[in-house]
């Protein structure tokens, strides 16, 4: 009987404590899944991942005229290190020539054969208009042997004399027919040298110009400044083997890094929310401990899709209100967009709220010893939490899981949103909460 009282007390005992143990296990449990309805300041920030850049910069660039010489790209050779502080004039970048150099012989044949062509034009033109002026010399001493001769047949008989007169007229007209033709030729001659030495002049102009271009292929600093690559189409920095394009020949950048601005992308869920002058909380991947504040300064209109992305986004600029020297382009930035501040609001974590039928919203609220179903209404959202409406009071209990057994328990409605409950998603949640501030 003694050995039968000390067994059943001992499972007694075993039941007693594994009771127990589960009660404060369940209980643990329980105070582990449940929240508090909080009351206070409500934000509503847009957290967003943004890298560093000057909001004003210089622009290191290539040969801006190779378009006139149908060279559309150009290859970097080689280009000094990124973030090097440079003085003005000073070497930045080497650009491949080997296109251009081939057109810069070929201009510089034509050039040859240009100025050839004007003087050969100018010696043949000399000796033409020689020619001409000999001709004309020797047509002026026949005149004067023809008017000898009439002035000798003066006792001569008529016809002697009428024979002179003729040879006389013939030759003053010889002479006067070759003057004008000397004139006519001279003009002539001064065209055809006119012509040459405009192509000339227009062969010289090009290659001086092409001279200057082939000079630019070392590309120097214009002003002091650190060196910052430029980006290309893909978003990846130019680099030495890389190709920039003649219609935006920019090989690096001097950015003026007493104003840095954040650029970044906002989806297009939550970028109704974002307007210019909004306060950002930004902080610095580089240095956790900074954090800098801004304002945003631009929204883009359009969407456009980032590479390895699916959704549309929109570009944003920040712009850093704080001046740091540590402050360097690329850095990356975590910004907090501040899109609403709504004082003495109620809010709950989201993982509280629960949807039936994509209508009703509704928590799992403790009241007293007992759980149920309460139907709410959410105002804004932010990442962690939802404003609550209607449904809820300050401090109350709620449950950020489904409790056990309780799935089929019945919601309770509010009242005051008969009739303006969201049909399927028709009316948002905005709407709704207007219309409640005109009951």
């Amino acid at each position: 009987m003694r050995r039968k009282l000390l067994l059943t007390t001992g499972v007694l005992a075993a039941l007693l404590i594994s009771y127990f143990a589960f009660r404060g296990s369940d209980a643990g449990e329980l105070a582990s899944i449940m929240a508090v309805v909080r009351q206070g300041e409500f934000r509503v920030e847009i957290e967003t991942t943004g890298e560093l850049e000057a909001k004003n910069s210089v622009k290191i660039l290539g040969p801006q005229s190779l378009r006139n010489f149908q060279i559309w790209q150009v290859t970097i050779q080689d280009i000094i290190a990124e973030g090097t502080v440079v003085k003005k004039g000073e070497w930045v970048a080497t650009l491949d020539r080997s296109e251009f150099q081939n057109k810069f012989t070929a201009k510089q044949i034509e050039l040859d054969k240009a100025s050839s062509k004007y003087n050969q034009t100018q010696l043949d033109t000399t000796l033409q208009l020689r020619q001409s002026r000999d001709e004309l010399i020797n047509l002026e001493y026949a005149v004067e042997e023809k008017e000898i001769v009439l002035e000798q047949s003066k006792f001569e008989p008529p016809a002697t004399i009428k024979q002179a007169e003729i040879n006389l007229d013939k030759a003053k007209r010889a002479y006067d027919q070759a003057l004008e033709n000397y004139k006519i030729k001279k003009k002539q001659n001064m065209e055809k040298m006119r012509e040459v030495a405009a192509e000339l002049r227009k062969v010289q102009d090009e290659f001086q110009s092409m001279t200057k271009v082939l000079e630019s292929f070392n590309v120097l600093a214009p002003e002091d400044g650190m060196v910052i690559y430029d980006k290309g189409w893909d978003g990846k920095p130019i680099k030495a083997g890389s190709q920039i394009q003649m219609w935006e020949p920019t090989v690096a950048t001097l950015p003026d890094l007493t104003k840095m601005q954040s650029k970044t992308y906002v989806n297009e869920v939550d970028v109704r929310k974002v307007k210019i002058g909004q306060k950002v909380l930004v902080g610095l991947d580089a240095y956790p401990e900074k954090k800098l504040t801004g304002l945003v300064t631009k929204v883009a209109n359009v969407g456009e899709q980032r590479p390895n992305s699916d959704a549309k986004v929109f570009e944003v600029l920040v712009e850093i209100d704080e001046t740091d020297p540590t402050l360097r382009p690329s850095m990356t930035t975590s910004n907090r967009i501040v899109a609403n501040v709504i004082e003495n609001a109620l809010y709950v974590p989201l993982e509280s709220l629960h949807s039936q039928h994509d209508s009703i919203t509704y928590v799992f609220k403790k009241n007293g010893l007992n759980t149920e179903k309460q139907e709410v209404w959410i105002g804004e959202t932010n990442a962690n939490d939802a404003v609550i409406l209607a449904g809820l009071a300050a401090d109350e209990k709620i449950f950020l899981s489904v409790p056990v057994g309780i799935d089929a328990q019945a919601v309770t409605l509010l009242p005051q949103l008969n009739g303006k409950r969201k049909k399927q998603g028709n009316t948002s949640s905005e709407a709704t909460a207007q219309s409640l501030s005109n009951q």
